[in-house]
């Protein structure tokens, strides 16, 4: 059985990988938040490595408030970047598989096709930032710990655009919604079952070299008005959904105006299927 360690494991897509490990018996998921173990101390990390043997770790944790991030960043560096450093060093110590949870938020959105991993980077913002000088670290200091950038999360866990979207129309007969941002909803329960097939796949071919950054968001494109009207529909809400433009809807920190990820690299290496993010948004909504 391997043992894998999940960091942040309170959150949602720590959350999700409980759930979607149920399918993976031969996988043994330690969950740790920050009471069991502080990824922002060294010693918290040595002690930890030293009483328990991983084979993988799965990093969840993050700084994810993103306009906060621009009047907070040193608490956002240390979590995104010199916490993810010290896991890496751990990881590579102790023979640890290191999979990284990153964003699309390290580019800048100006471009109008999906993103591919060798793209230019280009953060907007200080927690894209964070994000990208921890995907540095964990690459620089062991090439093969595996980086999966995702985009626009959610599920049936924790505080997210779909969740908040329900309580907004129940509260509200009416709402504003950004039309000029484009991206993927990314259901956490497809993504935390594309983690551990790729734990899987590494398992099966322990000499094949897959360290490096992927992309992982559901299929297709939408915007966060046509997010919000479809979850309307699919809830049969009766608010009403009105689109507004970014410069309606003011934020502390910028968000990319495109961040389709493209997944072609993940696919092709671990052969894993991407659902639709319609059909993965409907199946979120019926666990809640």
């Amino acid at each position: 059985m391997k043992n894998i360690l999940v960091t942040g494991g309170h959150g949602q897509l720590g959350q999700s990988l409980k759930k979607a490990a149920e399918a993976y018996p031969q996988f043994h998921l330690h969950f740790t938040d920050a009471g069991e173990l502080d990824i922002t101390d060294t010693e918290s990390i040595a002690a930890w490595f030293s009483t328990h043997q991983a084979d993988a770790c799965i990093n969840c944790a993050a700084y994810t408030a993103v306009d906060k991030a621009e009047s907070d960043e040193d608490n956002a560096f240390l979590l995104n970047f010199q916490a993810v450093l010290a896991l890496a060093e751990a990881c590579a110590r102790h023979n640890t598989q290191l999979i990284h949870i990153s964003t699309d938020y390290v580019f800048s959105g100006k471009q109008n096709v999906p993103y591919t991993e060798t793209d230019d980077t280009d953060p907007q913002s200080i927690y894209g930032a964070s994000k990208l000088r921890g995907e540095a670290a964990a690459t620089g200091y062991n090439p093969d710990t595996i980086v999966v950038r995702t985009s626009w999360l959610y599920s049936e866990h924790g505080v997210n655009f779909v969740k908040r979207m329900q309580e907004l129309m129940r509260e509200k007969e009416e709402l504003s919604v950004v039309f000029d941002q484009a991206g993927t909803p990314t259901y956490a329960g497809d993504l935390a079952t594309a983690i551990l097939d790729i734990l899987q796949y590494k398992a099966d071919h322990p000499q094949d070299e897959l360290g490096g950054v992927y992309h992982y968001s559901n299929e297709g494109v939408t915007s966060w008005y046509d997010f919000a009207v479809t979850i309307k529909e699919l809830t049969a809400a009766t608010t009403r959904v009105l689109p507004v433009t970014s410069d309606k809807y003011k934020t502390a920190a910028a968000r990319p105006a495109y961040s389709v990820l493209n997944k072609e690299k993940i696919k092709n290496t671990f052969g894993i299927q991407v659902p639709y993010w319609r059909d993965s948004l409907v199946k979120c909504l019926r666990q809640m």
